[in-house]
């Protein structure tokens, strides 16, 4: 019937209701929004009510659609009185989560207007719902991502590279203002009058190639979590070298997820070195609080003719504030 067909555009559904006189109950046809199909009902009693619920699926049921929206109801005579309801926002599954009374006692024909300004798929675990419209993260995501392609490219295929790094067993191109922007030491060589800038050159003879192929995916945000974990410790020798900041925090942080016995003495000897004081106080723990210093009494003499005479005072003073005499 056209009296229940609804119209939609974009957010917006329009359901033109031709003559509700002598009924008491009227519901539209389905129409879709987002992923849902809806229905806009309305019953007459002292007051003029109507609902908006979606229509029973397994889509509305295992991704509930919670809506933030607003009713306008509007008679089509000369007299046009909108009625407008406040923004709701609930979640709907049924016919009964959702009524709206309208204190008019309308007649004849009207217009019946849902606008919806965010639809979200509830968390069923009870989190935040997520929005099914582009939003403001959504589009920086976006781009984000694009860029990142971009940069991959240019990397990849050393579009307009202006830069040759010469590792210890081969060569790269890169691009002098994105290693500017990553590190102010890369920046300082080429603002600079230093060989570097003369000869669009940098030595970077402590790193093979596979290391430095890191460093660089790193810093055009394209590297892998895999490439990440092999070459941390050598990443994080450069991003002291180099003074990337952000760099050490993320090896810092890796460093910190798999300390064990086999490892844990060699991450106290790069915590001292590059001064990563959560790496330092996390490797203390592991082997006094836990006491995982015993599962390495084989390693720890060799540990002690090399480590700093301060460090060595300083595992010292934590093994005297954890021992408590019997």
């Amino acid at each position: 019937m056209v009296d229940s067909k609804v119209e939609t555009i974009s957010r917006l559904a329009q359901w033109r209701v031709e003559n509700f006189g002598s009924s008491t109950y009227k519901r539209s046809d389905p129409f879709k929004i987002g992923f849902w199909n809806w229905y806009l009902s309305i019953e007459k009693n002292r007051y003029l009510y109507i609902r908006l619920f979606p229509e029973p699926s397994r889509v509305s049921k295992e991704q509930p659609p919670v809506a933030r929206f607003v009713l306008r109801v509007t008679t089509t005579g000369t007299n046009r009185r909108p009625y407008i309801s406040p923004i709701h926002e609930r979640l709907l599954r049924t016919s009964d989560d959702f009524v709206w009374p309208v204190d008019s006692n309308f007649q004849g024909r009207f217009i019946i207007d849902v606008e919806f300004l965010d639809l979200k798929i509830y968390s069923l675990n009870g989190g935040e719902g997520n929005s099914i419209w582009p939003s403001d993260c959504m589009m920086q995501s976006l781009a984000t991502q694009s860029t990142l392609r971009c940069l991959s490219r240019m990397l990849d295929e050393s579009i307009h590279a202006d830069v040759t790094i010469n590792a210890a067993d081969g060569t790269l191109r890169s691009h002098k203002a994105i290693l500017s922007a990553s590190s102010p030491v890369f920046h300082s060589m080429f603002l600079h009058d230093l060989k570097e800038k003369e000869s669009s050159t940098i030595n970077i003879e402590d790193m093979s190639l596979e290391s430095c192929t890191a460093l660089l995916s790193y810093l055009y945000g394209t590297i892998k979590q895999e490439d990440f974990w092999k070459h941390r410790l050598t990443l994080l020798g450069a991003a002291n070298k180099y003074d990337i900041a952000d760099l050490t925090d993320a090896c810092e942080d890796s460093l910190l997820e798999d300390i064990n016995s086999g490892n844990v003495l060699e991450r106290l000897q790069e915590a001292w070195l590059y001064q990563l004081k959560r790496l330092k106080k996390g490797c203390l723990m592991y082997l006094f609080d836990f006491g995982k210093i015993y599962d390495v009494r084989d390693e720890i003499n060799n540990f002690f003719r090399q480590a700093d005479r301060e460090l060595m005072l300083e595992m010292f003073q934590e093994l005297l504030t954890g021992w408590k005499p019997a």
